[in-house]
């Protein structure tokens, strides 16, 4: 992989480890630097680009180039066609920071209650100078939303690196924030109206701490733009309540399951899955989305 610009604001580059710190007990802060990232253009401030971990046995994951005309569609079908053995695990995270006066960014990896994946164990182990994949940030999911006079932001620990950058560019509009957490020790300092949510040795996953939260909070009249992530049951559940009860339109509520509850990010879709996604589709349609 190169430095070189390879489609829309999709950088591919080859950053390596600066620096891991924890910020909570289940946060880990990962520092990547490299010159390539003096080609990296920010997208929005809860910007997802995808890292590329290497497989046992490589110090540093093997990703086909990106080709010419920056067709993400034929690198996809390249990086599928690699030998199981060789494919390294492909991740998305959210740019938790970007330092563009020295050319690094931020990524937080949770460490999450259910066990570590391979992302979160390379972070884990790595050290200065250690290697990752990266192409992005992309901006095929981001969608210019109509006018709103507030803004609701909701998700779990492994949305909070972006709840974070979103609270932190800056409210147009004034900004209700609820963020799942284990418990008191995960807490962020973070600006504006955030409640945080304490499972307190309750599993992650579950839909109802947060939904209970947001279905009985007073939120501010006037058109609304709602933001979820999280646990992918969850984030239905809660898209649903939106849309059905608080009548905001699903044009204005941007969505994403970041991850789904005893299931791998590897599997395929469940039945569940391609039914939710042909139920969204159809509504969006009917908008005219």
């Amino acid at each position: 992989m190169s430095g070189r610009v390879c489609g829309s604001h999709s950088l591919c580059a080859v950053p390596v480890l600066v620096e891991a710190k924890p910020i909570t007990p289940r946060m880990l802060r990962v520092r990547f630097a490299g010159p390539a990232l003096a080609e990296f253009r920010a997208v929005s401030p809860d910007q997802q680009a995808k890292f590329f971990f290497a497989k046992p046995g490589q110090h540093r994951p093997v990703v086909p180039p990106m080709p010419a005309d920056g067709d993400v569609m034929t690198w996809f079908q390249a990086y599928r066609a690699m030998p199981e053995a060789e494919r390294p695990w492909m991740r998305s995270y959210t740019i938790r920071r970007h330092h563009a006066d020295r050319d690094e960014i931020d990524v937080d990896f949770v460490l999450h209650e259910h066990g570590a994946g391979p992302a979160t164990r390379w972070a884990l182990r790595a050290g200065p100078g250690d290697p990752v994949g990266m192409l992005g940030p992309a901006v095929a999911h981001h969608v210019q939303v109509g006018p709103h006079e507030w803004r609701l932001l909701a998700g779990d620990e492994s949305a909070l690196p972006a709840i974070g950058a979103l609270l932190e560019a800056g409210p147009a509009v004034p900004t209700v924030a609820f963020v799942e957490v284990a418990d008191a020790r995960e807490e962020q300092p973070l600006p504006g109206q955030v409640h945080w949510l304490h499972r307190d040795g309750a599993a992650a996953g579950q839909p109802g701490l947060l939904l209970d939260a947001v279905r009985a909070a007073a939120l501010p009249a006037g058109p609304a733009f709602a933001w979820v992530a999280g646990e992918a049951s969850a984030v239905r559940a809660l898209r649903r309540h939106l849309v059905g009860e608080r009548g905001i339109p699903l044009g204005q509520v941007a969505f994403c399951g970041y991850w789904r509850s005893r299931r791998g990010q590897d599997d395929e879709l469940t039945e569940e899955d391609a039914a939710e996604r042909a139920e969204v589709l159809a509504a969006l349609a009917e908008q005219g989305r």
